[in-house]
């Protein structure tokens, strides 16, 4: 590759990266209600799941 075609390609993925940048930055700070809420189940799914794994470790004695 020559020395513009490869400054060209750079220039390139500089701006595509910017684009990506700008567009997490906006999903950021706009909150997402359903994500939200499957992070909340996800946390709710978590305790439960440690809550079992205890109770199975005290049956078993371990």
């Amino acid at each position: 590759m020559t020395d513009e075609r490869l400054a060209f390609a750079i220039r390139r993925l500089d701006r595509a990266l910017a684009r990506v940048e700008a567009a997490s930055a906006r999903a950021a700070a706009k909150p997402d209600p359903e994500l939200a809420r499957l992070m909340q189940r996800h946390e709710r799914l978590r305790d439960r799941t440690k809550e079992a794994i205890a109770s199975l470790d005290r049956l078993i004695g371990a």
